[in-house]
């Protein structure tokens, strides 16, 4: 009997996902748990196991394609077993070739934008690669930019020389070429600015200005598409703020018994990674476990006050803030906590995250220190109710006992929603934090 492969719904912020490739084809045989295609959703790019024994028998989600949650993916067939291809849905055969049916984009005019539509998990390898993806030509549909086409990129030469029209050779990118000709440009006499003297769209405009014609490049503009995590980024973000009473309150720490505590621990215990947000951890986790109602997760009119205390820690990579979620993190040491901490991460930015590691968060902390950040207003993370923002440490005059001593303060920022949490409580959840802060010892009692 056939089994349907539909996209599951890792987290309950999750709303979709986007089809990166699939690792097998119509017509293999997979196995039960074997990972047949990778998926990228707002939070992480993995591989989706599938459920069921047989042969591939129908590819419904082509790459490139956004599918919701719970979105039919593919059809698997027992051996021998004849199952119609679901309505609406495409041969991946057909589907290329009515992308090649699509005429070719007439040339770029002077002025005019370039719009390119790639893959955000191509565009990522692109980055890392160095690959200009205006010289990629994409194979999905409607020319968008593949991942195996950034990977052909990468394996051709960097390019084939031409000669120009006084003999010379050159090697130019495509977009280049094409850039010249429209312009009447002579690559024979652009001095190229790339690795062996290529000749970059960069030089070509330059060659442009030079000759005094109109400077069509000059005006030109790379537009990007909000797609994957970006795109989701920027929707639940607006959604958050649409859909929320959210208040910020902030406070300020003195946590230089906290900042003696973490070099004791750093010299004692070979820590020497141990960072003054893990200390902001456990504070944050004993104090959600004093304040329950922060440590809630809202679903439509109802709001769940869950057991289980899980702190998302925002991560930022290139495409947006990740969040990898410390669970249990009120049972678990400094040590515990650093050490998991420094792991999620790794995952997270080397692409190894499993979808448990980056759901299931019942409070956020993010920490803009590194950047030199006072205080700020962090933006909830729905369906979350609170979010804590953390700022540097700075060395500053403080008055204790009314006289002037140097102390190491830090703001603590908290935004709330206000439909949920009113200020005084939230307001005195984040005094606990400051307290178990400015007397951390009880950290390691």
């Amino acid at each position: 009997m056939a089994s349907e492969i539909v996209l599951p719904q890792w987290g309950m912020e999750m709303q979709d996902g986007t089809i990166i490739r699939w690792l097998k084809k119509e017509g293999d045989t997979v196995q039960e748990g074997e990972p047949i295609v990778e998926i990228e959703t707002a939070k992480l790019q993995t591989e989706l196991e599938s459920t069921a024994s047989g042969i591939l028998a129908h590819i419904v989600a082509q790459e490139g394609e956004i599918v919701p949650i719970r979105g039919l993916l593919a059809v698997i067939a027992a051996p021998g077993e004849d199952v119609p291809r679901p309505a609406g849905a495409s041969s991946p055969a057909k589907s290329a070739a009515q992308s090649a049916e699509i005429p070719p984009s007439p040339p770029l005019q002077r002025g005019e934008e370039i719009h390119v539509q790639v893959v955000p998990a191509a565009r990522r390898l692109a980055q890392q690669q160095g690959i200009d993806l205006s010289t990629v030509e994409g194979s999905g549909t409607r020319g968008r930019i593949l991942i195996e086409d950034v990977e052909k990129a990468i394996q051709a030469p960097a390019a084939v020389p031409e000669p120009s029209t006084n003999g010379a050779k050159v090697q130019v990118v495509p977009a280049a070429r094409r850039l010249a000709g429209q312009n009447d440009i002579d690559l024979g006499q652009v001095l190229g600015s790339g690795p062996s003297g290529r000749i970059l769209i960069e030089d070509v405009e330059q060659a442009i200005v030079g000759q005094g014609a109109a400077a069509p490049a000059a005006g030109k503009q790379q537009v990007i598409e909000l797609t994957g995590i970006r795109r989701t980024i920027a929707t639940r973000l607006l959604q958050s703020l649409q859909t929320m009473a959210q208040v910020t309150v902030t406070t300020e720490a003195n946590v230089s018994e906290a900042m003696t505590l973490r070099q004791g621990l750093s010299r004692h215990q070979q820590d020497g990674n141990l960072s003054p947000l893990h200390l902001v951890i456990k504070a944050t986790a004993r104090a959600l476990k004093e304040h329950p109602r922060l440590n809630a997760i809202q679903t439509e009119d109802k709001v769940q006050l869950v057991d289980q205390i899980n702190i998302g820690v925002a991560v930022s990579l290139e495409e947006g803030l990740i969040t990898p979620v410390i669970r249990d993190a009120d049972t678990k040491s400094l040590s515990q906590l650093a050490q998991e901490g420094r792991e999620l991460a790794a995952k997270t930015r080397d692409g190894t995250a499993k979808p448990e590691d980056v759901t299931g968060g019942t409070f956020t902390i993010t920490n803009l220190g590194a950047f030199e950040i006072d205080a700020f207003t962090p933006i909830i993370n729905p369906p979350q109710v609170g979010i804590l923002g953390v700022g540097r440490v700075v060395e500053k005059p403080v008055i204790i006992e009314g006289q002037v001593a140097k102390g190491s303060m830090m703001y603590l920022s908290l935004t709330f929603d206000h439909r949920i949490v009113d200020g005084a409580p939230a307001s005195e959840f984040l005094q606990s934090i400051k307290k178990y802060l400015e007397d951390p010892w009880w950290m390691v009692s």
